[in-house]
């Protein structure tokens, strides 16, 4: 009776060889879905109009320029003569709350160092110094009853980043009058300088 026939010692390496692999690929495959390690794209942020007590609308701008000189006005005329800045970008924008209809002038400001960029904040802090000229005061932004956002009843607010100074100016449309709205309004409008910086 012949006996059972040889194992193919060879075969079985091959085939042991070849389910060790299999194993081990499916291994790494699981591991690397698992701990994807490639970053996250980044999610594009919504403009900053949007991300307030208030929704602004832009009307006009941004106009970038590096003439301070010429756009300002007054001592602000005088500081930049001494003090040039990097870059002036300026913007306009509407907003509503009860009814009510605000003209916002907002501009950055660069210059080249943070101190300067507090000392032009001081500096337009103050009455009767001047401002950075806007848009509608130069006439760049024309409209039928467009308010004077640099008039005596306009909101004024402004901050510092780093080296950027940005003004805010405000005021509504048909001449109404909410000294505490038109102040929320304005300083609400200084985060729209994230959308501006040149």
């Amino acid at each position: 009776m012949p006996g059972p026939p040889a194992r193919d010692t060879r075969s079985l390496l091959l085939k042991g060889a070849g389910l060790v692999a299999i194993a081990v690929v499916s291994g790494l495959l699981w591991f690397l879905i698992r701990h994807d390690s490639t970053p996250d794209k980044p999610v594009a942020q919504p403009p900053a109009q949007n991300t307030g007590q208030f929704k602004f609308t832009p009307v006009a701008g941004p106009e970038k320029s590096t003439d301070c000189v010429a756009k300002s006005f007054d001592d602000t005329q005088d500081f930049f003569k001494d003090n040039p800045c990097q870059s002036l970008v300026r913007a306009l924008y509407t907003t509503e709350s009860g009814g009510a209809k605000a003209l916002v002038s907002v501009v950055v400001v660069g210059m080249p160092d943070s101190a300067k960029a507090k000392a032009l904040k001081a500096l337009t802090e103050k009455d009767g110094t001047g401002n950075v000229t806007d848009m509608v005061r130069d006439k760049t932004f024309a409209a039928s009853g467009t308010p004077s956002v640099s008039g005596k009843d306009s909101a004024y607010a402004s901050k510092v980043e780093g080296t950027n100074t940005t003004i805010v100016l405000a005021d509504f449309y048909a001449k109404h009058k909410d000294k505490d709205l038109i102040e929320k309004i304005a300083d609400d409008a200084l985060r729209l300088s994230a959308d501006l910086h040149s």
